[in-house]
C-alpha cells in the first residue's frame, strides 16, 4: 500500500463529506426536502443516481466474479437487467413521477400506495414498510460486505490496530462515511454523491478492462480463448434452462426496487423523464459492458500470468493493485467504494423514510413537526446501519448471493404491485395487499426452502420468478373478487 493510494482515497472521502455539507445547507429543512430533494432533481443527476444506487458493489465485485468463474454465460444477468431497466424507465418512471404527486404528494412508496388505495391505507403502509426495512437491511449488509472485502484484500497490514480484523474495520469505515453524509444532507446529498460516484464507476470500468487486455502481460491476441474452462466464451455452455431463466429474470426486479424508483419521484418535471432515461440507459450500457469485460479479461490475465485469486469477487481489487500506479489504484478503489456507498446511502435513506413516515408519524407522533421528522429520520438511518453491520460481520458472506436475495424480495413484493397500481384502474386495495404479501412470502419461502440454490448452475430457480408470478396472480384474482370495493378506481395514466 502506497501513500499515493491512501491520498486518493482520502480525497474521495473528503469530496463525499463536502457534498453532504453542501446538501445540508440546501435542502433539509422539511420532509420533502430531506426525503425527495424538493422534487427538483435535474435529469442527469436523477439518472446517474438511479444507476449508481442500482448497481452497487456487485457491479465491480459480484458480476465480474461470476464472469471470472463461469465465463460469458454469466453475462445473461447483465442482459436481463438492461432489458428490465429499459422497461422500467418507459413504463414506471413517467407514471410514478406524475401519480405520486397527484395522489396526495406522497413522499414514500408506502405512502403512495396508501393514497392510491385508502381503504387499505394503513395495512399497505405498515406491510410495505416492514418489507422495505427487512430486505434493505440485508441489501445494505451486502454493500458493507463489499467494503469489508476491499479493506481486507487491499489494506492488509496497513490499517491501525484497533482490535478488529481488517474486514470488520473496513465495514465500520464504509458505514461511517456513508452515515455521515446521508444523515447530514438527506436525499440531495445521496443523489449528488451518487452522480459523482456513477461517473467514477463508469470511468473505472472503461479503464480497467483496457489495461488488463492491452497493458503489460495483457490478454489481447486470443488468450481469452485459451482459458481452460469449457465454453468460457459461450453464452450457453453449461447453462441449463433453469439457470438461463434465473439469470435473465433479474430484470424483473427493477419494477419493485424502492431505492431506484424513488429517483423517478424526484425528477423536477415529467417532461424531463425522457432525457433522464437516455442518460441513465447510456451509463448502464457502458458500465455493464465494462464489468463483463473485467471478468473475462481478468480470468485470461490470471491464467496467462499464473495469478492465483482465492476469491473471484476480488479480481477487480487484485488487478487494481497489480497493474496501476498507486495514485490510480486509489482512484479505482474509490470507484469500488463509490459503487458500494451509493447503494448503501440510498437504501438507508429509503428505510429511514419508511420508518419515519410510515411508523413514527403514522402511529407515534401524527402531528410531529417537519424538523422533528427530519431528526427522527436521521436516527433511523443510524439504526438500520447498525443492524446491517451486525449482519455483514461474517467474512464468508458472498456479495452476489446477498444482493440476489434482497433484489428478488423487492422485485416479487413490489414489482407487480407498482406496475398494476400505475396502469390498471381495476386494481383494488385488497388486491394490493394480497400481491404485496404473496410476493414477499413466496420469495422468502423459496429462499428458506433452499430451492434457489446455485441458480447460475441450474440447480434451482431464482426466487423472483415464482414470487413475481404469484404476486401478479394474487393481485388480479383478489381485485376481480373485490372490484365493487374500489373507492379510488380512477383512470390510471
Amino acid at each position: 500500500m502506497n501513500s499515493a493510494t491512501l491520498a486518493s482515497l482520502a480525497a474521495y472521502f473528503v469530496l463525499m463529506l463536502g457534498i453532504g455539507l453542501y446538501a445540508w445547507k440546501k435542502s433539509t429543512e422539511d420532509s420533502e426536502g430531506y426525503l425527495l430533494a424538493g422534487r427538483n432533481l435535474p435529469p442527469a443527476v436523477a439518472a446517474l443516481s438511479a444507476g449508481a444506487s442500482d448497481m452497487s458493489g456487485w457491479l465491480l465485485l459480484g458480476l465480474p466474479g461470476a464472469l471470472y468463474l463461469t465465463g460469458l454465460s454469466a453475462a445473461w444477468i447483465g442482459i436481463g437487467l438492461f432489458v428490465g431497466a429499459v422497461v422500467n424507465w418507459i413504463v414506471v418512471a413517467p407514471r410514478l413521477r406524475e401519480q405520486t404527486e397527484s395522489y396526495g404528494n406522497a413522499l414514500t412508496i408506502p405512502q403512495f400506495l396508501a393514497n392510491r388505495f385508502p381503504d387499505q391505507g394503513t395495512n399497505l403502509r405498515v406491510i410495505s414498510a416492514i418489507v422495505i426495512v427487512v430486505f434493505f437491511t440485508v441489501y445494505t449488509a451486502a454493500g458493507l460486505v463489499g467494503g469489508g472485502k476491499l479493506f481486507e484484500t487491499a489494506f492488509a497490514g496497513v490499517l491501525p490496530n484497533t482490535g478488529m480484523s481488517d474486514y470488520m474495520l473496513g465495514i465500520v469505515i464504509t458505514a461511517g462515511i456513508v452515515l455521515a453524509y446521508t444523515m447530514i444532507g438527506g436525499f440531495l446529498a445521496v443523489s449528488l454523491t451518487d452522480f459523482v460516484q456513477g461517473l467514477i464507476m463508469m470511468i473505472a470500468l472503461i479503464i480497467m478492462p483496457l489495461v488488463v487486455m492491452f497493458g503489460p502481460g495483457g490478454t489481447a491476441g486470443g488468450s481469452l480463448a485459451e482459458v481452460p474452462v469449457d465454453g468460457f466464451l459461450s453464452f450457453t455452455e453449461g447453462l441449463t434452462l433453469l439457470g438461463f431463466i434465473s439469470a435473465v429474470t433479474w430484470g424483473l426486479g427493477y419494477f419493485g426496487q424502492p431505492h431506484i424508483i424513488v429517483r423517478f419521484m424526484a425528477i423536477d418535471t415529467v417532461k424531463k423523464v425522457a432525457r433522464a432515461r437516455t442518460y441513465g440507459l447510456s451509463w448502464m450500457a457502458v458500465s455493464l459492458l465494462g464489468a463483463v469485460g473485467m471478468g473475462l479479461a481478468g480470468r485470461a490475465y490470471a491464467e496467462r500470468n499464473g495469478l492465483v485469486v482465492e476469491d473471484a469477487e476480488t479480481i477487480f481489487i487484485v488487478l487494481a493493485e497489480l497493474l496501476f500506479h498507486p495514485a490510480v489504484t486509489g482512484f479505482l478503489f474509490a470507484a469500488l467504494l463509490a459503487a458500494i456507498m451509493s447503494t448503501i446511502s440510498s437504501q438507508l435513506l429509503v428505510s429511514s423514510s419508511s420508518l419515519t413516515e410510515d411508523f413514527y408519524r403514522l402511529f407515534l407522533r401524527k402531528n410531529a413537526s417537519e424538523r422533528e421528522a427530519v431528526n427522527v429520520g436521521r436516527v433511523c438511518v443510524a439504526l438500520v446501519a447498525v443492524a446491517a453491520i451486525i449482519m455483514a460481520s461474517d467474512p464468508n458472506s458472498q456479495v452476489l448471493g446477498l444482493v440476489a436475495n434482497a433484489w428478488a424480495g423487492f422485485g416479487a413484493a413490489f414489482g407487480p404491485l407498482i406496475i398494476l397500481a400505475l396502469t390498471w384502474r381495476g386494481m383494488t386495495g385488497a388486491g394490493a395487499v394480497a400481491g404485496l404479501v404473496t410476493g414477499a412470502v413466496v420469495a422468502g419461502g423459496w429462499i428458506a426452502m433452499g430451492w434457489n440454490s446455485s441458480f447460475m448452475g441450474g440447480e434451482g430457480l431464482y426466487e423472483i420468478v415464482p414470487g413475481f408470478i404469484a404476486a401478479w396472480i394474487a393481485i388480479v384474482v383478489v381485485s376481480k373478487a373485490t372490484e365493487g370495493n374500489n373507492p379510488t378506481a380512477q383512470p390510471a395514466q
